[in-house]
């Protein structure tokens, strides 16, 4: 017999739980879309075109940098770098970015890195997420692991039963993961099969303004943005546009209705 005015540790554990756990209520306006990257600019050169598409079409959009991408070479300080992020965030015209504290040149795959990022996903719920596709030799590492980071991200932010590790936000369910590539790399992804690309001919402007706020990184590759405006007429003029982004599907998904998705009507 439980003696009166004791509340068994189990059900303390419990109730304890219960009032950490939010509803949607608790949280800011979900976003529609968020694209993820290992450090300012990856986004930018990836997939800029799109997202700055996506703003004009009226969707929320989010980017999440893992890492404040320093120290770099050319960077004087963090603060340098958080500001150029957030001058290349307005010229897309994106809702919100984020910047996570995971360390850059030793960002690694772990169960800690993977919490934080699905967290993040609980807290925003997007529909769609973009993220790293491949391997990018001769270039950062942290890519590559960015890429598993985002994978095991997705899966954890649906994950029920496990509310210990996520503060209490509510569990969300992405509906659409797709891979990017960086945009002065080849125009599909090796070893991907459903691909698809994005008509950024009206907003290629707004990418390569964003890919200009980063001088720390670019200003001593002044052949950047005409690398990037190349493989954007090179991947849209295969798709019947002037600029083009391309993606692959993390998985096959089916249409509703051939003739909209198609024509884009």
């Amino acid at each position: 017999m439980r003696e009166q005015g004791i509340i068994p540790a189990e059900t303390a554990s419990f109730m304890s739980m219960k009032s950490m756990q939010k509803t949607n209520d608790d949280l800011p306006e979900s976003l529609d879309v968020i694209a993820v990257g290992a450090h300012p600019d990856d986004v930018e050169i990836a997939c800029g075109g799109t997202l700055a598409k996506l703003v004009a079409q009226g969707y929320r959009v989010g980017i999440i940098d893992l890492t404040d991408g320093e120290p770099t070479p050319n960077s004087p300080s963090p603060e340098a770098r958080l500001a150029e992020a957030r001058a290349a965030a307005d010229a897309l015209g994106v809702q919100k970015r984020i910047q996570l504290d995971l360390p850059n040149r030793r960002l690694f795959d772990c169960f800690e890195a993977r919490v934080v990022l699905a967290s993040e996903f609980r807290r925003w719920r997007p529909q769609m997420v973009l993220g790293f596709g491949a391997k990018t030799p001769m270039a950062s590492p942290d890519h590559w692991q960015a890429m598993q980071i985002t994978d095991a991200a997705i899966f954890y932010s649906r994950l029920t039963k496990w509310d210990e590790h996520f503060s209490g936000l509510p569990v969300h369910t992405i509906r659409r993961h797709l891979y990017y590539r960086l945009a002065v790399e080849p125009d599909t992804i090796f070893g991907q099969t459903h691909h698809l690309t994005v008509d950024i001919t009206e907003t290629m402007a707004a990418k390569l303004a964003s890919i200009e706020c980063y001088q720390t990184q670019f200003s001593h590759k002044p052949g950047i943005l005409d690398r990037v405006r190349a493989a954007a007429t090179v991947t849209g003029a295969a798709a019947g546009c002037t600029a083009g982004e391309s993606f692959a599907a993390a998985k096959p998904f089916a249409v509703d209705d051939l003739l909209a998705t198609v024509l884009g009507t």
